[in-house]
């Protein structure tokens, strides 16, 4: 029976996930599968991925072949530099201590990288916030000036209209009294 790592669809649409999964390669898409390694979430950023390292290597040992995204995502987690090393570890190029002091070395390595980004992601997530933040104030401070611009020939306007009207009480009372005599 030919077998296949290969991803199965799940979620919702637009929105989807995988599993990664060890299935028949005669079998549907989202069907019947074998075994269960991993899942794979690109919605998220970096993608998600769990994998289970060592039942991978030893469906890859078995004669499983892998599709070409989920020989990417074996690769991007070391599945395939282990399926390697173990290569190695059986020809006697190399001690299983040697091949697993090396796997481990290069899983740090990629841990780092990881971090690195997320942290990057995060910095650039906050520098974004505070550009927005700062042009956000620069339009409120805006909006302020005008209003308070706007409201000073108001009060200025009325300033001048009391003016105005006590300057023509007086005309208006003389005229009514001169009226008068």
């Amino acid at each position: 029976m030919p077998v296949k790592i290969r991803l199965q669809r799940h979620g919702k649409k637009g929105k989807p996930f995988y599993w990664i999964v060890a299935a028949d390669a005669r079998a549907k898409r989202d069907g019947k599968f074998l075994e269960k390694l991993g899942i794979y979430n690109p919605n998220t950023n970096p993608a998600t991925i769990e994998l289970n390292v060592d039942n991978s290597v030893q469906w890859l040992q078995n004669g499983a072949q892998p599709t070409d995204t989920a020989k990417a995502i074996l690769s991007y987690r070391g599945v395939l530099l282990k399926h390697h090393l173990l290569g190695g570890v059986r020809k006697g190029a190399l001690t299983e201590e040697q091949a697993e002091e090396k796997f481990t070395a290069w899983l740090e390595e990629k841990e780092g990288k990881i971090a690195s980004k997320v942290g990057g992601l995060d910095k650039e997530k906050a520098e974004a916030r505070a550009a927005a933040l700062k042009a956000e104030k620069e339009v409120n401070d805006k909006r302020a000036a005008e209003a308070a611009a706007a409201a000073l020939p108001e009060a200025a306007e009325g300033e001048e209209a009391e003016v105005a009207a006590t300057e023509e009480a007086p005309s208006v009372e003389a005229e009514a009294s001169k009226e008068e005599e």
